[in-house]
């Protein structure tokens, strides 16, 4: 098995997702800054995210791909082939995880047939190790390099295996849905602004109140219902609050968001 205290990470594309996944590794002490390779294809501004983390810039692809272990590719998914295709063979027998979304192994292996490839599904929360890795269970690794792969990536929040026929939902659901959660802060945000709060101490008692349900919700494993009821007491002010987001159809705006997003994926749009 690759080791953690020497192993080679490179980046092909250094984007928001790919930036994220670099950060959380240097934040939870797994990867050192100087095991981090990168290049983009805005070299200069590249430069000037690698002198601040500590990380190696290079200029192409091939660079990162002939000096690196395990390969990150964090381009979009169109640049997928356009990119990864010329340097097929310098990624024959390397360990190749794509950060693409919507980009599976069956993909992956029509452009690079002789790595060994598996596709994930992350979400930017894992630049403070509170993310979730999700990798796609049909895949071309070997035994060693997915136990590494789950060691390497646990460090980031929630791992899991999924499979493909599941990817994409449990992406959207993970990838984005931060957005959505932040227009909800923001609104928060607004109100608690409205009746006198200052907007850091609203934003601060939101984000730790976001983060301890979360934590809550992983802890106890209750139904969400539940965790809604326990905050409703009868003729209380919470159910005034409930009701009133109900009558404005908040929950099937949600579903109705994830919906539109799973149309657009599949063409539906």
């Amino acid at each position: 098995m690759l080791d953690m205290n020497t192993v080679k990470l490179g980046f092909i594309g250094y984007g928001n997702m790919a930036g994220a996944t670099a950060a959380g590794l240097m934040l939870s002490g797994a990867i050192k800054p100087q095991q981090i390779y990168a290049c983009a294809k805005d070299y200069r501004k590249l430069c000037g995210k690698a002198e601040v983390q500590g990380i190696n810039a290079f200029e192409t692809a091939l660079q990162v791909s002939e000096i690196c272990d395990v390969i990150f590719i964090g381009l979009k998914p169109y640049m997928v082939e356009d990119v990864m295709s010329p340097i097929k063979d310098a990624l024959k027998g390397k360990f190749v995880i794509s950060l693409a979304t919507n980009t599976y192994c069956d993909t992956l292996m029509r452009i690079m047939p002789d790595a060994h490839c598996v596709a994930t599904a992350p979400n930017t929360p894992v630049s403070v190790c509170e993310g979730i890795f999700i990798c796609e269970e049909e895949n071309t690794l070997t035994d060693d390099e997915k136990q590494f792969v789950q060691k390497l990536l646990e460090n980031l929040g929630l791992f899991l295996w999924l499979d493909k026929e599941h990817m994409g939902i449990a992406g959207v659901i993970a990838g984005c849905s931060p957005a959505f959660v932040s227009m909800f802060m923001e609104a928060l945000g607004d109100a608690g602004c409205k009746h006198g709060l200052t907007r850091p101490v609203v934003y601060k008692l939101i984000a730790q109140m976001l983060a301890g349900t979360g934590k809550m919700a992983l802890h106890s494993g209750d139904h969400p219902g539940q965790m809604k009821d326990a905050v409703c007491s009868p003729s209380g002010t919470t159910i005034v609050g409930v009701s009133t987001l109900e009558k404005n159809g908040f929950r099937f705006a949600v579903i109705d968001a994830v919906d539109q997003i799973e149309n657009k994926i599949h063409g539906k749009l």
